[in-house]
């Protein structure tokens, strides 16, 4: 099985040794994405719902990369500095995904990258 990786400046680079995306076989597997500005390179860190759209459109950008797309997200986890936020993350989350809704994880963790908010990470299928 031919591993690829994935880089697209549509999202933000990786902050470690870590590639934005792998592809392999026939998943994609995108890192966790926080909710950085590709463009400006600024986290958004003051609105939970503008942190965790920009999360879902670093992963979109990463699945367009391989011509892949949200409808092809098999499997999500959220990790949420504040499990609190868990409904408004939903109402973000819901505008994404419409339809044959990927399973999903969700969790509150003890700090994420950067203080960040939130960080969604996505499996999906490769066309």
């Amino acid at each position: 099985m031919e591993k690829v990786v994935l880089s697209t400046t549509n999202a933000p680079a990786a902050i470690g040794p870590y590639s934005q995306g792998i592809k392999a076989g026939d998943f994609i597997f995108t890192s966790g994405q926080l909710p950085i500005d590709p463009k400006t390179g600024d986290l958004i860190n003051n609105d939970i719902k503008a942190a965790a759209k920009q999360c879902l459109e670093n992963i979109k950008a990463i699945l367009e990369s391989a011509d892949s797309s949200l409808d092809d997200v098999v499997k999500t986890t959220v990790f949420l500095k504040d499990l609190n936020d868990f409904a408004s993350v939903n109402e973000v989350y819901a505008e994404y995904f419409k339809e044959k809704m990927p399973a999903r994880s969700a969790l509150q963790v003890a700090r994420l990258p950067k203080d960040a908010l939130i960080e969604i990470e996505a499996i999906a299928i490769a066309r």
